[in-house]
């Protein structure tokens, strides 16, 4: 009876200030004049807080409010790998199979991709929104459907990678899977999702947005920023599964609590959904089904971020705590993991801060021994440069000290990372290690020196991304690739044969035993050795 009474007199003045610090946070956004977000958070199944700020729709002059409807971004990926697990517990299909049972259209590239390398993003697909930007259409620039998503993915001839050997983030393998249901039961994936998900949980305000230009009642419009105001920033594609769910904070955390007591479906289908990938080295990964499985403070977490146009969102959720937070935005400008986390930081309590490991103890080297090391080089396998820094008589990883173990052998920081090189006082090879993971091999590369770029100019095409390249020398002497109708990229130099440029990312050009350039490849995060056959002189 004690212990009541004091929370009557307590808990009030605890969430009143727990609200002043949601203002601080949200402050930015606090306005008539600007978009904003919407948040909700629950402890042991009950909402706790629900607020929100600034404005749904800046011409009509409409607030956020919690009950506003906005797109999730990524958030919405869990719903899909949601409805596979469904259909996987009722046994109409198996994660083991390979999705080309599914989709005959896809190439065979030797080794099967599992339904559940789609889950957890180690099938090695590209990413198709990342190969359309590279054909001058990308996801804003044009209105894609399934059918983009499935012609784009049918045409790449290779992977980025064996299937299981790596992570990497693509949403090309979402969309398959909002497709694989579709092919599978006959119905549309929105109708599946409403009668198997959206309806048995009460989540009345959510749905695909697999029609754009449908009106939807309550919802926010999306902005970027631009000069003293900001501009509208929607999606104009009917693409959905990757993202494209409609819905409102109260609604994930509707969803978000069924999750954490295994109301819906039982503790298989939480187990499935929270089941981490693992690759075929053996090393498991936190990304699972949608859902990063993790830790945070020292606890267990789960959460996602989302972002598409102008949208922005975050689902977290700490089982042991029983507490969860909801956050949609529909500004650009809101980092939805770091408002995520700061909110979720005012209603943990006084979890202990994870102490940082003690850095090791490292042996003496001269100074020139350790600046020998530093300079430029790159992976062997990608090409990605990276650099050793010498700064203030201290060699760096990025602004990580490399703390000599031996005179090989070098720890990045306080952490698991080493550096070995392949010599004891030259700048030579090195491998870079994650504990007893090799993250890969690297190998010193001069920079680039001013030098004729004549021999890189060439008409470049590409059949996986249906685009050419016209590559050209202009007066300033800079490598310009053009690309129909009005695109420039300037190609800035980084190593011999290596260059970076904007809207590309990073371009290696291949030569031929006469040391003729004959075909240049393009890497991004999401796209892999993407490669253009040089097909004509300018």
């Amino acid at each position: 009876m004690r212990i009541a009474l004091l929370l009557l007199i307590f808990l009030p003045a605890l969430l009143h200030a727990q609200e002043a610090d949601l203002d601080a946070i949200f402050e930015n956004w606090d306005s008539t004049r600007a978009p904003g977000c919407a948040v909700a958070v629950s402890e042991g199944g009950e909402i706790i807080v629900d607020r929100a700020w600034g404005m749904a729709d800046l011409e009509f002059g409409v607030p956020n409010t919690p009950r506003t409807i906005f797109e999730a971004g990524s958030v919405s990926k869990q719903f899909t790998a949601a409805a596979v697990v469904l259909l996987a517990l009722d046994g109409e299909i198996d994660l083991e199979d390979d999705i080309r049972d599914y989709f005959p259209e896809l190439p065979d590239y030797g080794e099967p991709i599992r339904i559940h390398h789609l889950l957890n993003h180690t099938s090695g697909l590209r990413d198709w929104g990342s190969v359309a930007a590279i054909s001058g259409w990308g996801r804003s620039d044009r209105t894609h459907t399934h059918d983009h998503v499935v012609e784009i993915a049918a045409r790449q001839t290779a992977l980025n990678y064996p299937p299981g050997q790596a992570y990497s983030y693509t949403n090309t393998g979402y969309n398959l899977m909002a497709i694989l249901v579709e092919r599978v039961t006959g119905d549309s994936f929105a109708d599946f999702s409403r009668v198997r998900i959206f309806e048995p949980l009460g989540l009345h305000d959510t749905h695909w947005r697999d029609d754009y230009r449908r009106i939807v009642p309550g919802r926010a419009s999306a902005y970027s920023p631009s000069g003293n105001g900001f501009r509208i920033n929607r999606p104009i594609e009917d693409v959905h599964g990757n993202g494209g769910l409609l819905t409102t904070v109260h609604d994930l955390l509707r969803w978000d609590e069924a999750l954490r007591t295994a109301s819906f479906h039982g503790p298989e289908f939480v187990e499935l959904m929270e089941r981490r990938g693992v690759l075929t080295d053996g090393r498991t990964i936190p990304y699972a089904s949608g859902l990063f499985v993790d830790e945070r403070r020292g606890v267990p977490y789960v959460s996602h971020t989302g972002a598409t146009s102008g949208y922005r969102a975050f689902l977290g959720r700490y089982p042991d705590q029983e507490l969860s937070v909801a956050l949609l935005c529909n500004v650009t400008n809101a980092n939805p993991g770091g408002l995520g986390n700061q909110v979720s930081d005012l209603f943990l309590g006084d979890l202990p801060e994870p102490e940082d490991p003690e850095p090791p103890t490292g042996i003496d080297l001269t100074e020139p021994v350790l600046e020998a090391r530093a300079g430029l080089y790159h992976h062997a396998e990608t090409g990605e440069p990276t650099r050793l820094n010498w700064t203030e008589g201290e060699l760096r990883y990025g602004n990580q000290p490399l703390i000599p173990l031996s005179e090989r052998e070098f720890a990045i920081g306080s952490g698991e990372r080493r550096i070995v090189f392949d010599e004891a006082t030259e700048r030579t090879p090195f491998e870079l290690l994650d504990g007893d993971h090799r993250e890969g091999r690297f190998l010193p590369v001069e920079e680039a020196e001013p030098e004729d770029l004549t021999p890189y100019e060439g008409i470049y095409r590409s059949d996986d991304a249906e685009t050419t390249l016209e590559l050209r020398v202009n007066d300033e002497g800079e490598l310009v690739a053009h690309r129909r109708p009005a695109s420039q990229m300037t190609l800035s130099p980084i190593y011999p044969d290596a260059f970076q440029a904007g809207g590309l990312g990073l371009v290696r050009f291949h030569r031929d035993d006469s040391g003729a350039v004959t075909e240049l490849s393009l890497r991004q995060a999401r796209v892999h050795d993407l490669r253009f056959q040089r097909v004509a002189d300018p």
